[in-house]
Formats: C-alpha cells, sequence, structure tokens
C-alpha cells in the first residue's frame, strides 16, 4: 500500500477541483451531461409519481450530502441521535451498510460483524442506538421497527439520492473546506446533484466555518465543528495518551474513510507528526497485510476501529472525534419531529 492514492485518483482529484485535463474534460464531462439528465429524469419520475416512494409510519429525517467522499455525516448523525435521545424522543438510524455483505435487512447488535454489517451501522450499535440495514432504506426501516417497537424517529444515514424513501426532513451535509470543487456532476466533478439541490432541502449543515462559494441562500444554514477527543490505546480503551507521548516513536496514521486528508490534517493539529499517512478507499475491508511492520504507533480513526478490533496487534491507537452543533439545528430538529409526532397521534 502506497502513502499516497493512485496516479488516476490523484489526477480525477485534482480534475474536480479545477486543474485543467484536456483528457479528463474530452470523456468525464459528456458523462457528466448525461447522468444529471438521468438524474433529473428520475427525480421527476418520484416527483410525480411515476416511481413510487415509500412511507414508513414514523418521521424520517435523511442526513446526506451531493458531494461524494466524507463530509462529515457519521458525527454529525451520532450526535443527532444523542440529542433526539435527550430531548425525549426514541430514535434509531437506518443505513445502506456499505462495506457489509448482508443481503436480506436486518437489525444490526453491538457485537456484530463489520465484515457483515458495515462500519458506520456497527459504529452507531456500538454508541448504544437501535440501527438496522437493508439495500432498500424503506426495509431497513421496517426491520428497525420489528426488532426495536420503540423508535418514534428514524435518522437515515446518507439516502439524500434514495427517493424511494419518503421522507419528513433532508439535511444536507457541506464540507465548508473543499466547497463544491468545479460544481460539475460525475464524473467531471464530486457531486452526485446540482449544487441547486440544496435550496430544495430543510436545512444545510456547514462543516467548518467557511461558507463554500456557490452555496445557496437557504433560511436554515446551520454549523456544526469536529472536535477531536483523547487518543486511547484501542485493545485497551481506559488507557488514554496526549500527543507529547508518542514523542521519539514512529507513527504511521491509517484511514479507510471518505475523506483521509481531514483525518490527517487533524492529527497534525493535535501536534501529531506522522512519518507516513496511508489512504485507503473508504469501506475498506482491512487485512492484517494493511498493517504497517515499520510502525511504533498507528493512528487510526473510530470509524475504522470497529474493523480493527479483530486484527489489533497492540499498536493500534484511536483518535475520537464528536461533532460540536449549533444549539439553533437542535433545537429546530427537536420542535419539528415533536410537531410531526402530535400531528401524527392527532390524527
Amino acid at each position: 500500500m502506497s502513502d499516497t492514492p493512485n496516479t488516476f485518483s490523484e489526477r480525477l482529484q485534482a480534475f474536480w477541483h479545477g486543474r485543467r485535463d484536456p483528457w479528463l474534460a474530452l470523456w468525464t464531462i459528456p458523462l457528466s451531461w448525461l447522468f444529471a439528465a438521468l438524474a433529473a429524469l428520475r427525480r421527476a419520475a418520484f416527483a410525480c409519481g411515476l416511481l413510487r416512494r415509500e412511507q414508513l409510519p414514523v418521521p424520517v429525517v435523511v442526513v446526506g450530502n451531493i458531494h461524494v467522499g466524507g463530509a462529515g455525516k457519521t458525527p454529525l448523525t451520532l450526535a443527532l441521535l444523542a440529542k433526539l435521545h435527550a430531548a425525549g424522543l426514541h430514535p434509531g438510524v437506518i443505513s445502506r451498510g456499505y462495506g457489509g455483505t448482508a443481503r436480506q435487512a436486518q437489525s444490526v447488535g453491538a457485537e456484530d460483524s463489520p465484515a457483515l454489517v458495515g462500519d458506520e451501522p456497527l459504529l452507531y450499535a456500538q454508541a448504544g442506538f437501535a440501527v438496522a440495514i437493508g439495500r432498500r432504506r424503506s426495509e431497513a426501516g421496517r426491520a428497525l421497527l420489528a426488532a426495536h417497537p420503540e423508535v418514534n424517529v428514524i435518522l437515515a444515514d446518507d439516502g439524500l439520492q434514495h427517493y424511494a424513501l419518503a421522507r419528513d426532513i433532508e439535511l444536507a451535509v457541506v464540507d465548508g473546506g473543499r466547497g463544491f470543487g468545479t460544481g460539475r456532476l460525475l464524473p467531471a466533478g464530486p457531486l452526485r446533484e446540482p449544487v441547486s439541490r440544496l435550496a430544495q432541502v430543510d436545512a444545510i449543515v456547514i462543516n467548518g466555518e467557511t461558507r463554500p462559494a456557490g452555496l445557496p441562500v437557504h433560511p436554515r444554514c446551520f454549523h456544526m465543528h469536529l472536535q477531536p477527543g483523547a487518543l486511547y490505546r484501542l485493545a485497551q480503551p481506559e488507557q488514554t495518551a496526549q500527543a507529547a507521548a508518542f514523542a521519539g516513536q514512529r507513527l504511521v496514521a491509517l484511514a479507510g474513510i471518505g475523506h483521509p486528508q481531514r483525518f490527517f490534517a487533524t492529527l497534525r493539529q493535535q501536534g501529531l507528526t506522522p512519518a507516513r499517512c496511508l489512504a485507503f478507499a473508504d469501506h475498506h475491508a482491512f487485512t492484517a497485510a494493511d498493517l504497517p511492520d515499520d510502525a511504533d504507533a498507528i493512528v487510526i480513526t473510530s470509524k475504522d476501529a470497529v474493523k480493527w478490533r479483530a486484527l489489533d496487534n497492540g499498536k493500534l491507537w484511536v483518535l475520537p472525534v464528536t461533532a460540536q452543533l449549533d444549539p439553533e439545528l437542535a433545537d429546530w430538529l427537536v420542535s419539528t419531529l415533536k410537531e410531526l409526532l402530535h400531528g401524527q397521534q392527532a390524527a
């Protein structure tokens, strides 16, 4: 495994963020037009009823984005689950279960295998929340409610573009640091949907202080920040350490997430200076061969940690991050959901 992504990946990322590349433009831009046309037709088919949306019996909040790669959805979803629970609601979460091999919709337990259910669902389950996965979000929702009948609010991790699932609230997460690149759709740019789609969601959540150029004016635009916690040893979570504890050691950073460069930058901001930074694909299925043998200590993400437990060589340390939310976001979401639940009960 090299320290950097492969050459084509680097080239494509650079093109997405403004670097001239006539060869990539020649074939990706026409494909991007085709992708945009097909996506618009699909949205229109759901909007006019040609394709059916499935409605679940409890309010559904979709937490998604229009940009490929990590924008901060997982820590945001965890923070929202905690806020809703603290407000007296009974939230659960559904997920596609990316990276897992499960074919049928099913609930997820804290002891399940990440190879079966995926990394993010297992992270939610280990945090103590009700979770279910399914290739169709509606089937995951029904599996969740069957296993956890107390759930009265469902958060859908990702799925902004999964229009087959009816939703009551849409939250779109935007990476303030990366923005929208060239603003083109895949494969000529990093977007799944045009930036104008953000004007249609119920609220925008910007990860970071920077407001990206081109972001539509929206009446509900909130900010969140990722706050690093104390490093802890994966094999002994009660053992924590500060950056100074790794002075003089050969430290390697390893991440298999949507935007690993953010994780590596966070480590440096915390005073850690990795000798190498290893970036793997999002949802990568780690094996023992992925462990660098030249490291005294290896720092990983919380999301990757659920997959490393069975492979831990005693050198793995986890840097957890939590999403610090704009208080007005939680207040608005809680009040909106309580109104929806009251309306359902009155009906």
